[in-house]
């Protein structure tokens, strides 16, 4: 390889951000803020669980799997197939979504720990692969079979792989890339607008070093996922990038095609100073945060919160609820509980 130190992934970050990224950024934001502040934390967290299910849908589909949701739903409560490939699938998906619940309710309480940091990326792979049998861990092709040792990066002579056209760094500098990886994207040192930005280079960045022998997809997503709670635009978890990236913006191919666009080497004097374009960079971020956009606006339409309390009276008053039944249920939903003093008719 001709360049191996940690600087083959500059450009990591935009030294001047385009008006249009600016806008995405606030426009993210503001739809963001919106999605998350009509219902209590412990209210959304619940809603986050109902459509998590959808989520791992579409991140399986980006992988090339097609499990229903119903079978992620069996897999959830530990009803499998019996054996073979869809058994597996199963096994994957109950793994992706008890993960991102993991990180939703780490994030809840505080105690998330930074995403793009080495000890966070190598407990989301160790994590995914908990309950993975052998078969999963074995990794075939190029006439070699390897067991993947979860958690752990590529850093053995025949740990070397290809990613279509994309060799990503040797395996033996796997860890130095790493180690700048955490430097260069974690978000200590950034502001709000900038680590809204950085979520979105860091998805590419983090494939085109390609850390693992497999999953590495998955824990990019992932990651994207801590990345967007911890930048103050996770909304409690309502919505996940996998299923933008899925469908794209107008077709199914775009994240592909965008992820390649963006591992083009830089194109001359006026394409920045690092060893990748910072134009393609440039374009990548903004494709990412309009598939942000687009998510959260869709999470926000299919919910309408704005109206969710006035169904909810109509469905109590269809079941025939007294009206101190109501007004519970809907302090729940607004308030995530509702006190003994505070029901109307009650003592205190």
């Amino acid at each position: 390889m001709a360049d191996e130190t940690p600087a083959r992934i500059e450009p990591c970050l935009l030294d001047t951000s385009s008006a249009e990224i600016v806008d995405l950024v606030a426009s993210l934001s503001g739809a963001a803020h919106r999605l998350g502040a009509r219902l209590h934390p412990r209210s959304a967290a619940s809603l986050a669980e109902l459509v998590g299910v959808m989520n791992c849908t579409y991140s399986n589909l980006i992988e090339g799997h097609n499990t229903t949701p119903r079978e992620i739903e069996r897999a959830l409560a530990n009803e499998f197939d019996a054996a073979g490939e869809r058994r597996t699938l199963q096994i994957e998906a109950r793994a992706h979504i008890r993960l991102q619940r993991d990180i939703d309710r780490r994030h809840a309480a505080g105690e998330l720990p930074e995403p793009a940091s080495v000890a966070f990326i190598r407990w989301l792979h160790r994590s995914f692969y908990d309950d993975a049998p052998e078969t999963m861990l074995m990794i075939k092709g190029d006439g070699r079979e390897l067991r993947m040792i979860p958690g752990e990066f590529r850093s053995a002579a025949d740990h070397e792989v290809a990613a279509g056209r994309h060799l990503p760094p040797s395996a033996d500098r796997v860890e130095a890339f790493m180690g700048y990886f955490e430097k260069r994207y974690g978000f200590a040192g950034l502001g709000a607008g900038s680590r809204i930005m950085a979520m979105a280079a860091a998805h590419h960045r983090l494939i085109y070093i390609h850390p693992f022998l497999d999953g590495n997809g998955r824990v990019s997503r992932l990651m994207s996922h801590a990345m967007a709670l911890s930048a103050g635009i996770g909304a409690h978890g309502l919505w996940s990038v996998s299923r933008g990236l899925a469908r794209g913006l107008e077709s199914r191919g775009d994240y592909k095609r965008m992820m390649d666009y963006a591992d083009s080497p830089r194109q001359g004097d006026l394409d920045g100073r690092g060893n990748l374009s910072r134009r393609a960079l440039s374009d990548f971020i903004a494709w990412f945060l309009k598939v942000c956009l687009d998510q959260v606006t869709f999470m926000d339409g299919l919910f309408e919160l704005d109206s969710l309390v006035e169904r909810l009276k109509i469905y109590a008053g269809r079941r025939g609820f007294r009206p101190e039944a109501l007004y519970i249920l809907e302090q729940a939903l607004q308030r995530g509980l509702c006190r003994a003093g505070r029901r109307p008719g009650s003592a205190g």
